[in-house]
C-alpha cells in the first residue's frame, strides 16, 4: 500500500461505541427467555403499535436531528481447522478475546467483527482498515491457539451440508428462541433450499441453520436526517453493480451454483412469509418517501417474530428496534442512539460477502459510499431515474451473473455491467468520496482496487472458479490456496490462479 496510507493515523475516528454494542438493532442482544405465551406475543404488539406511533411523533418533532455523516462495518468469519472444515470452537476464541467487538454468530464456527464508528472524510476509508487488521490479527492469534484459522469468504466451498446441525448452533438463547419461532411460524415445516444455477442444488432442513452459510461485510452508513431518504433509495439503486463487482460466493456443497450464491441461500434459510407472500428475507418494498416506511411496513405486515419486553422507556423504541431486526431487507434502515442519547437513523448495506481480502471489502465499501452519496443527489433530477422494480430485477440478475450481467441503469438503457461500472458508476464513486472530503491518496488506493478488479474481470467468485476449472473439483485446495492469499493482504485481482 501506498506509504501516505499505510502511515495514516487514526485522526478521524469519533468516540462513539461500536455501532452495534445496542444489539438490539441487529437482533443480536442476548436474552433470558426463550418461550413465549400468546400474552408475550399480544403485549408486545401492543407496545410495537405503540412505539411505531411514538416515531412518527419524534420525526414530526425533529428529534432525529444528528448532522453526522459516519460509516462502520460488520465482518463475519469463518472459523477452520486444518482440513479447511468449519471449526465449531467459537465460545474459547471469544473467552480468549474478550473484546466488544467480536461476538458469536449464529454457528460455533462463525464470529462477528465490529468496527467503531468513522466520521466520513479523511482519513475514514484507511482508519477502516487500520482497525479491520488490528482486530483479524488478535482473532487469527486466538485462532492459532486452538488451532485453527479465520477465513474470510462468503460461502465456505468446504463446508458439508452435516456441519449445519443443532450441535453446531451457538448456545445462546437469542439463536435458540429465533430457531424456535421460525420453525413454529411454518408449522414446523422443514426448510427446502432450492438454487438453479450453474448447477442445481436441493436440500432440506429442520432448523434456520442454514443461514450460518452465508458471511457478510455490512456497512453502515450514517447521514444527516435531511438526506436519510435519499441515500436509502440510492442505497437501493447501487445494490446491483456494488454486488457485481464484489461477488464472492460460487459455490455451496460442491456445487457452482450463483455468482453470489449469499443471495438466494440467506433468502431461504430463514422462510417465514407475511399477508403479502414476501418472506422475511428480501430486497424490500419500494424506494422510501419517509423515514419511517419501513418500520410501519414492518409493524402492519410483518407478524412478531421475537416478543422480547423491555423496561425501557418507550421513547427507547426497543420493541420496534427489535421487531426490524428480525426483517432482514438487503438494504436496512436502522434507529440507534448515541452516547448522548440522540437518535439516528442509518443503512445497514448488506449485500456484501465477507473477503477476499481486507483491502478488497474496504474498496468495496468506498465505492458503496462514494457512489451512494453522488447517486442519492442525482435521483431527484430529471432524466435520471430508475424504478424500484428494475433496481430489484437488476440485483438478482447480478447475483446470478456477476460481472457478465446485464442491467437497466439510470438513463433507462441495457448496460453491461462491467463497462457501467469502469464507464459511470467508478467515477461516480471518486466524485461522492471527494465530496465527502475523503483524502486523495485515499480515493485513488481504493477506487484502484476496484478498477483493477474490474480491468481483469476477477472477482472473488471467478477465481474461485477459474481454480477449480484449472486445478479440477479439490475444494481443500482450492481452500487453501484462498486462505494464503487473503493472508497476504494482496487484493483478489492479483491473485494468481
Amino acid at each position: 500500500m501506498i506509504d501516505s496510507i499505510a502511515q495514516a493515523r487514526h485522526c478521524n475516528a469519533v468516540s462513539d461505541p461500536p455501532f452495534i454494542i445496542d444489539r438490539t438493532t441487529a437482533m443480536g442482544q442476548e436474552i433470558n427467555k426463550t418461550v413465549f405465551s400468546n400474552d408475550d406475543f399480544t403485549e408486545f404488539q401492543q407496545r410495537l403499535s405503540a412505539e411505531t406511533d411514538i416515531l412518527r411523533e419524534m420525526l414530526e418533532q425533529q428529534h432525529f436531528n444528528d448532522p453526522s455523516t459516519s460509516t462502520g462495518f460488520e465482518l463475519e468469519g469463518w472459523l477452520v481447522d486444518h482440513n479447511l472444515f468449519p471449526a465449531p470452537i467459537n465460545q474459547p476464541i471469544l473467552n480468549q478475546l474478550n473484546s466488544p467487538l467480536v461476538v458469536p454468530e449464529l454457528s460455533r464456527f462463525n464470529i462477528e467483527l465490529n468496527g467503531t464508528p468513522q466520521q466520513l472524510t479523511g482519513n475514514a476509508l484507511q482508519n477502516l482498515q487500520q482497525e479491520l487488521e488490528q482486530t483479524l490479527q488478535q482473532c487469527q492469534a486466538a485462532a492459532h491457539d486452538h488451532q485453527s484459522a479465520l477465513l474470510m469468504i462468503g460461502t465456505l466451498p468446504t463446508l458439508r451440508n452435516s456441519d449445519l446441525c443443532m450441535a453446531n448452533m451457538s448456545p445462546t438463547g437469542r439463536f435458540l428462541a429465533l430457531n424456535d419461532q421460525v420453525l413454529k411460524a411454518r408449522h414446523q415445516q422443514p426448510i427446502r433450499l432450492a438454487i438453479s444455477g450453474r448447477e442445481q442444488l436441493v436440500v432440506t432442513h429442520h432448523d434456520v441453520m442454514l443461514e450460518a452459510a452465508a458471511t457478510s461485510f455490512q456497512v453502515h452508513l450514517q447521514t444527516p436526517p435531511e438526506s436519510f431518504v435519499s441515500h436509502f433509495n440510492a442505497s437501493i439503486m447501487i445494490s446491483a453493480p456494488l454486488l457485481a463487482a464484489a461477488a464472492n460466493s460460487p459455490f455451496l456443497f460442491g456445487k457452482d451454483l450463483w455468482a453470489e450464491t449469499r443471495i438466494p441461500l440467506f433468502e431461504q434459510a430463514i422462510t417465514t412469509v407475511n399477508a403479502h407472500q414476501q418472506t422475511r428475507v428480501n430486497f424490500g418494498e419500494g424506494f422510501i418517501e419517509a423515514h419511517d416506511d419501513c418500520f410501519q411496513y414492518n409493524h402492519r405486515h410483518h407478524p412478531v417474530l421475537l416478543p422480547l419486553l423491555f423496561e425501557d422507556a418507550p421513547d427507547r423504541l426497543k420493541h420496534l428496534r427489535l421487531h426490524n431486526g428480525t426483517v432482514w431487507r438487503w438494504n436496512r434502515p436502522l434507529i440507534d442512539f448515541n452516547r448522548h442519547g440522540q437518535p439516528h437513523f442509518r443503512i445497514e448495506q448488506r449485500v456484501l460477502p465477507a473477503g477476499p481480502s481486507v483491502v478488497d471489502m474496504i474498496a468495496n465499501a468506498a465505492l458503496y459510499l462514494g457512489a451512494t452519496s453522488t447517486l442519492a443527489k442525482l435521483t431527484d433530477s430529471p432524466g435520471y431515474q430508475l424504478s424500484f422494480e428494475q433496481s430489484r430485477a437488476n440485483f438478482y440478475q447480478a447475483a446470478r451473473h456477476g460481472l457478465d450481467a446485464e442491467l437497466i441503469w439510470l438513463d433507462g438503457k441495457q448496460h453491461k455491467i462491467n463497462e457501467l461500472l469502469l464507464e459511470e458508476i467508478l467515477p461516480m464513486a471518486d466524485q461522492g468520496l471527494t465530496e465527502l472530503g475523503i483524502d486523495a491518496s485515499q480515493r485513488c488506493y481504493y477506487l484502484s482496487v476496484i478498477r483493477g478488479r474490474l480491468e481483469s474481470r476477477q472477482t472473488g467468485a471467478q477465481w474461485q472458479r477459474d481454480f477449480i476449472e484449472r486445478h479440477g473439483r479439490n475444494f481443500f485446495q482450492m481452500t487453501t490456496e484462498y486462505l494464503h492469499r487473503q493472508q497476504s493482504g494482496m487484493p483478489v485481482h492479483e491473485w494468481e490462479i
